[in-house]
């Protein structure tokens, strides 16, 4: 049974009885003052020193997991820097980190585990995947040697929270990734054993996928889902693959929590889309917190969210670091107002036609040496910016806005050898995202608005 039936009458029962639908129910949970009830049941906050970290408890162990966790995919590939972002996070009560064996080709686990094994081990909870989506690392002992490698970059002698990484890809992909090969069936036997403290997935894709496994909870007993969550996905799912997605995140949300399974968040900022968001709609919420950044606002929107168990978090820098360590020490709840003013900015920003790259570079590199990140985030940009869709060739302004999107195109890609034209539609980084892009499409539609005379 979750958390929140426990106590007496839970959430969805106390608002099914008020005759709100399933739908408007979940978009109210992140409301005041029923939110703020659930979330003090499930909140410690400490405040030993600097540390007001928000904390959130995992249900089956007991485990004070704070609400902001390290997501450690972009790290600075120096030691010495890594060694001190982890210094700062651990002083202020963050103490889940995320990496994975393909992030940084390896090094991420390295660096990740360096910095960690400086502290007691009862000090920090390290999560990192099983990342075989490569055909080629379907085997069994190829994925047993992934999950031992890890183990050793780690310098662990158990994994905290594991992962099956991106599930998505469709049944026959779930099949030869962890089912067909015995695969799930040894992680299954690896955290009865100890060596696997938490067992989950992170899901991107397919939803069937989803469903699949948490309708077999009874069976897997599944301790977390991570899940892409944030405002704009909530109700908007993305375009993907040129159609829309079978879920948004209220589902996902909504699904894990039914199950009684927590949710780990990873893009709550989007990909950094929240930071380039159109003037106007930042204007919006500089009006109600003048002092608050997007970044902000995108954080204290998930964290509502009562049956989140942490929120990741990519922090390269340390002012990144500083600014989210402060966001959650402690979180300040979103109030009903602001609830409904970041709707109203998601149904504003889901009729720009973006296209929904995260950068999380999962596509790099690319054999033809094109910079696909960087291409959408130019392209992105000028979205934001009103530069693009130009309008029609009449149009007074046609000439002015094209020549203003070539001029920052190139300013942000300044190397020719990157640009979208270089892209020769080989299809290789097609299975790779997980956001399905039809990269070579979108490739093509930025060359073709390149070349409008």
């Amino acid at each position: 049974m979750a958390r929140q039936e426990q106590n007496g009458m839970s959430r969805r029962m106390f608002l099914r009885r008020l005759g709100i639908g399933a739908g408007s129910a979940m978009a109210l949970m992140a409301l005041e003052p029923l939110s703020a009830m659930a979330l003090n049941r499930e909140e410690r906050k400490e405040e030993r020193g600097d540390n007001r970290m928000t904390y959130r408890v995992q249900h089956g162990s007991g485990e004070h997991i704070s609400l902001l966790g390290f997501g450690m995919m972009r790290l600075p590939n120096d030691q010495d820097e890594v060694n001190r972002l982890v210094d700062y996070a651990i002083e202020h009560g963050v103490n889940y980190f995320d990496t994975a064996p393909m992030y940084m080709g390896g090094q991420s686990e390295v660096l990740t585990g360096n910095a960690l094994s400086r502290f007691p081990r009862e000090k920090y909870f390290v999560a990192t995947k099983m990342s075989n989506q490569n055909r080629r690392t379907w085997s069994f002992e190829e994925s047993k040697a992934m999950y031992e490698r890890s183990m050793e970059r780690l310098r662990v002698d158990y994994i905290d929270y594991y992962l099956l990484h991106s599930i998505g890809g469709g049944m026959e992909s779930l099949k030869g990734r962890f089912l067909d090969n015995g695969v799930l069936d040894f992680l299954l036997k690896e955290r009865e054993a100890g060596r696997i403290k938490h067992l989950g997935f992170s899901y991107h894709g397919d939803v069937r996928d989803f469903d699949w496994l948490l309708d077999r909870q009874e069976e897997y007993h599944w301790d977390f889902v991570q899940i892409q969550m944030n405002f704009l996905d909530w109700r908007h799912a993305s375009l993907r693959g040129g159609r829309r997605v079978d879920a948004d995140a209220e589902y996902l949300y909504e699904k894990c929590e039914k199950t009684g399974v927590q949710c780990v968040v990873m893009e709550p900022l989007r990909g950094g889309a929240f930071g380039r968001m159109a003037q106007e709609l930042t204007d919006q919420l500089k009006a109600v917190r003048p002092d608050d950044s997007t970044a902000r606002w995108a954080f204290r929107w998930v964290g509502s969210y009562p049956n989140i168990l942490t929120t990741l978090s990519g922090m390269n820098r340390m002012e990144h670091l500083e600014e989210n360590v402060k966001t959650f020490s402690p979180l300040d709840p979103c109030t009903e107002q602001e609830n409904r003013l970041l709707a109203s900015i998601a149904d504003q920003m889901s009729g720009f036609p973006t296209i929904p790259c995260t950068t999380c570079a999962y596509c790099m590199p690319c054999p033809y040496g094109v910079d696909i990140p960087g291409n959408f985030a130019a392209y992105n940009e000028a979205v934001n910016s009103h530069l693009l869709p130009l309008p029609d060739k009449e149009s007074t302004d046609y000439g002015k806005r094209r020549q203003q999107f070539m001029d920052g195109y190139r300013q942000a890609l300044p190397d020719d050898s990157k640009w979208a034209s270089r892209c020769q539609d080989c299809g290789v980084c097609l299975s790779k995202c997980p956001q399905q892009i039809r990269i070579p499409n979108q490739m093509a539609r930025i060359v073709e608005t390149l070349r409008r005379k």
